[in-house]
């Protein structure tokens, strides 16, 4: 079945659910693939992660609810999977800008977050060439910087520079962003790795795995983030893997980057 029509199951399932609590597992079982896929796949396609959106339509039906009937807030709280009305207000005056008590004099400034449709008929992009690869354990040695989505751009090239300057005799190998927990932090980590230790890097151990690499004929950040959208937007979803909960690796090399992405056996 075409990947796409499967996505907009899912999404016609979060629907259905949004008064319920959403069963993980069952938003994996409609794609074919584990959780951490499911969430890594709808990540990288939407911009957003699973549990975000889910929140976002949530309080989005949550202050029409508001400005169009007569339930008490502490209902609508409930309805929408919140425990107590403390933390639904918090959470509603952060998306909606106003409080709870204040829609139905306020209702113009109510936002709205929209359903997801998928357009069934995108084609898969065949352009995008891959090899499946295993790599015994490594051991490699760096530094990362905090950054998040927004800046990885500006920050990752920044910190590569100033990396290939404080060790100017040894190329940098590999970057990494690290995650504390993938599509759910705003924040993470993008490590600079060298195959060698020298003063002031850290040991960082990458468990012996198979891994997609494809190649990407460049090493600026955007267009590896473009591609790599690309890759899991359109070549994933057809080949089945199921995703392993290890950092994705940029191997560079002779200005190209083989970006590697570690698959379960």
């Amino acid at each position: 079945m075409n990947f796409y029509k499967l996505l907009n199951q899912m999404i016609n399932y979060i629907e259905k659910n949004l008064e319920n609590e959403i069963n993980y597992a069952k938003l994996a079982q409609i794609l074919g693939v584990n959780e951490y896929t499911m969430k890594s796949i709808f990540g990288l396609i939407c911009d957003v992660s699973i549990a975000e959106y889910i929140r976002k339509r949530r309080l989005s039906n949550a202050g029409f609810d508001l400005c169009q009937t007569d339930e008490k807030i502490m209902d609508i709280a409930i309805k929408y999977q919140y425990e107590n009305a403390t933390s639904f207000s918090r959470a509603f005056e952060k998306f909606h800008g106003i409080k709870p008590s204040q829609v139905k004099k306020n209702s113009q400034n109510l936002k709205i977050f929209a359903k997801i449709i998928f357009d069934e008929n995108i084609e898969k992009n065949s352009d995008i060439e891959y090899s499946i690869i295993e790599k015994n354990e490594m051991i490699l040695y760096g530094k990362g910087k905090i950054t998040n989505q927004e800046n990885i751009f500006k920050d990752a090239p920044e910190f590569w520079e100033k990396m290939n300057k404080t060790y100017k005799n040894n190329s940098v190998k590999f970057g990494m962003v690290v995650y504390e927990n993938r599509y759910e932090s705003e924040q993470y980590e993008y490590w600079v790795l060298y195959d060698e230790p020298m003063q002031g890097l850290e040991e960082y151990k990458i468990p012996k795995s198979k891994w997609i690499k494809f190649i990407i004929y460049s090493q600026e950040a955007k267009e590896i983030q473009e591609m790599s959208h690309q890759f899991y937007g359109k070549i994933l979803p057809s080949l089945k893997y199921n995703l392993r909960e290890l950092p994705e690796l940029e191997y560079y090399h002779d200005d190209i980057t083989e970006l590697w992405i570690p698959i379960e056996d």
